[in-house]
């Protein structure tokens, strides 16, 4: 008989609450590492993000408001999802007062709840894979354009609070072109699920 394949999931810490989002986003981006991040209860603990300031030319909003990027402009605390490439979708917190368009993008993911869901949508087993850069972990959670303008407090979306300590690594943004200098990259050190490791 084969051994099961299901792991205990880690306990969960609070409920994050929209008021946690309405703060500078370079302090809401590094204290997400280690939160748990659920979609219809599959999901697990986010290992990497980066912020984006309107106030720098990497962030959607900053040439101002358009149609894709409007729910950037709004309150903070919900989901603004766009498509990357024209092949995958991006996950992204809004952040900071509204009006302030400035937003967290979720990299990276350590699976821990509802792992053959994500299988299944990903079409592989190496845990590792599953949530190892934005458009996979979109995949695994079946994240799509219709959760775009979410609040990342109701169902079908649940942030929780670290529940321990985490080492957070601090690095230059990947994949971008413009404001590469800025050292907004956030995640847990040493993880074996990050898009890409940090420098040492």
């Amino acid at each position: 008989m084969a051994p099961s394949s299901k792991a205990p999931s880690p306990r969960l810490g609070k409920r994050l609450k929209r008021s946690f989002f309405d703060r500078d986003v370079r302090e809401v981006a590094p204290d997400l590492i280690g939160a748990t991040m659920l979609v219809d209860g599959v999901g697990g603990i986010i290992v990497e993000v980066e912020a984006y300031h309107h106030t720098e030319p990497a962030a959607h909003s900053y040439n101002g408001q358009t149609p894709r990027n409007q729910v950037m402009f709004g309150p903070p605390g919900h989901a603004y999802v766009y498509r990357s490439y024209g092949i995958h979708w991006c996950v992204n917190f809004v952040c900071e007062e509204e009006g302030s368009a400035s937003a967290v993008l979720i990299r990276a993911l350590e699976p821990t709840h509802g792992l053959a869901a994500m299988r299944r949508r990903r079409h592989l087993q190496e845990v590792h894979a599953l949530c190892s850069g934005p458009g996979k972990l979109t995949e695994a959670l079946g994240i799509t354009i219709a959760h775009n303008t979410l609040p990342l407090d109701r169902p079908p979306i649940a942030l929780h609070a670290r529940t321990e300590d985490v080492e957070v690594a601090t690095g230059i943004r990947i994949g971008i072109t413009k404001a590469v200098e800025l050292p907004w990259r956030y995640g847990v050190r040493g993880s074996k699920f990050l898009s890409k490791p940090f420098p040492k």
